[in-house]
């Protein structure tokens, strides 16, 4: 997507068509009713305000046809709809649509890394991987263990610590008890495991209550221990809080030894994997920010390093285009069953995917999930869809592939992380202030408006492509390049003001 807009509105670019068939255009900026617009030479007078964000009929639109933006079917219209009118959840519905999938009818070759790929300084680890930070983790085996290794980590804050050391963290959480044993089990100790095992943790503790579900020793015999130093203690063996606390720190002095003798070296940039996120999006967030981060996803897949889109309920709707570009059919139909599955467990408590867009979503301009979807899945770019990973499974193809997470952006960036995404590129419309305690995230402004408002805690300000600044290609190429500087190092802003969440997707009841 190209858009050559001039910055000061016009009649001529106040509004966004994004497709020839669309029967809405996008507002650019705030539009007062009364105003003369001409969209692709089509002219017309809006017949109310428009929020800037927001759709305005280009057409008459009669009740029950179709609304069409990026081309494709976001609704229909709940009554009749006037050229100039504004169109959003006052008169248009949500229907579950159903589509005739185009499957792969070739085998597409799994992207190899490339001979003159850029490089970044990275610390190298013994299965291969590569990370962009050096931690010691400090993982909670359960709630009844969170404020003791809270109380473990605080203690390094402030504290000069040896070169190479990036902080001693904790993961407290209020999960790993309670469970019922099996997928739900299964799950929060392959997303704790992953996070031991990351590439960006030098060496971790593992500290548990002694009597809960999820069981320490699970992870001392486990992969979490083959790849990384790992120990284990308990508070009532160790004597209660203080005694838990003295025995966790006397091994993370052996740690931070260890993990200040580990220095960056050059790597090629086809061992990143950049973890794709959205959240606190709005209506230009599939205009500027996602296409954006789409074209550095393409530039990614295209050197052999790999690019992982995540959120189901984000992708439901538009699954059909990733469908068409799947590697092969078993990676399609991979797809299809991670929204089947999703689907049903909604169902269980009465849900639906339309429950996803938050208020913020629609005051932003999105008016249901087929319409934020579809915005949503230009983070993955154009590039062959390789793989489908369940969540928190460790990614292990280059490329595109997908992760099958909720939207709820704690939880899916925690099993982006567990899956061993070394960097998180977060698009976000409405404002985000989101981090993860060991893998910095990059957070890229839709608008330059929210750019303004939250200096802080934004990297990038995709909000250019709509002022006419620059092109999405241009944006798109100044994320890959600050992914290369944040993989060597550089700090994010979410890293700079200590952005921690860490939230594990449990899906069981609570006993």
């Amino acid at each position: 997507m190209l858009l050559d807009i001039a910055k000061l509105p016009t009649a001529g670019n106040s509004a966004i068509r994004l497709h020839p068939t669309d029967n809405v255009a996008v507002a650019r900026v705030a539009i007062p009713a009364g105003t003369e617009l001409s969209v692709e030479g089509l002219r017309l007078v809006t017949r109310e305000a428009i929020p800037a964000g927001h759709k305005i009929a280009l057409e008459d639109i009669r009740p029950g046809e179709l609304v069409e933006r990026y081309g494709q079917a976001i609704g229909r219209a709940s009554q009749m709809i006037e050229a100039g009118h504004h169109v959003h959840t006052h008169n248009l519905s949500f229907e579950e649509l159903q589509f005739d999938y185009e499957f792969p009818a070739i085998e597409t070759p799994v992207p190899e890394p490339r001979k003159d790929a850029p490089t970044f300084l990275g610390y190298q680890r013994a299965d291969g991987r590569v990370g962009t930070r050096n931690y010691i983790a400090v993982m909670a085996a359960s709630n009844c263990a969170a404020h003791t290794a809270e109380i473990v980590a605080r203690g390094y804050e402030g504290q000069t610590l040896p070169p190479n050391v990036d902080g001693v963290v904790a993961f407290p959480h209020g999960d790993g008890c309670g469970h019922v044993f099996g997928p739900d089990v299964d799950q929060l100790r392959r997303t704790m495991g992953g996070v031991l095992a990351h590439p960006n943790v030098s060496a971790g503790i593992i500290l548990g209550l002694g009597c809960e579900v999820n069981q320490i020793d699970h992870y001392l015999s486990g992969e979490a221990a083959r790849s990384a130093p790992l120990v284990g203690v308990t508070l009532q063996s160790s004597g209660g809080t203080r005694g838990a606390v003295e025995a966790a720190r006397r091994e993370i002095s052996r740690f931070l030894d260890r993990a200040a003798a580990e220095t960056r070296s050059e790597t090629p940039a086809s061992k990143i994997v950049l973890g794709l996120n959205c959240g606190g999006s709005d209506s230009f967030s599939g205009i500027t920010a996602n296409p954006a981060l789409g074209y550095c996803s393409d530039l990614l897949a295209e050197i052999g390093a790999t690019a992982v889109l995540a959120e189901t309920p984000e992708i439901f709707g538009a699954e059909h285009l990733l469908v068409k570009r799947a590697r092969n059919k078993q990676v399609a139909e991979k797809l299809l069953s991670c929204i089947r599955e999703y689907k049903e467990y909604l169902n269980r408590f009465a849900g639906s995917f339309d429950d996803n867009p938050s208020p913020g979503n629609k005051q932003g301009g999105l008016s249901n999930i087929l319409e934020k979807s579809l915005g949503a899945v230009a983070k993955g770019g154009t590039s062959p869809l390789i793989a489908v990973y369940d969540f928190a499974e460790r990614i292990a193809s280059p490329g595109f592939v997908f992760m099958n997470t909720p939207g709820y952006d704690p939880v899916s960036i925690t099993g982006l992380a567990a899956g061993g995404c070394t960097l998180l590129a977060f698009t976000t419309g409405r404002g985000s202030a989101i981090g993860f305690p060991t893998v910095p995230v990059i957070k890229i402004a839709s608008n330059s408006h929210m750019y303004r408002r939250m200096t802080d805690n934004m990297d990038i300000n995709a909000g250019a492509i709509a002022d006419g600044e620059k092109t999405v290609a241009r944006v798109g190429r100044e994320i890959f390049d600050f992914v290369l500087e944040v993989a060597s190092g550089r700090r994010t802003c979410a890293e700079r003001l200590g952005h921690r969440e860490f939230v594990p997707w449990r899906i069981g009841p609570v006993m």
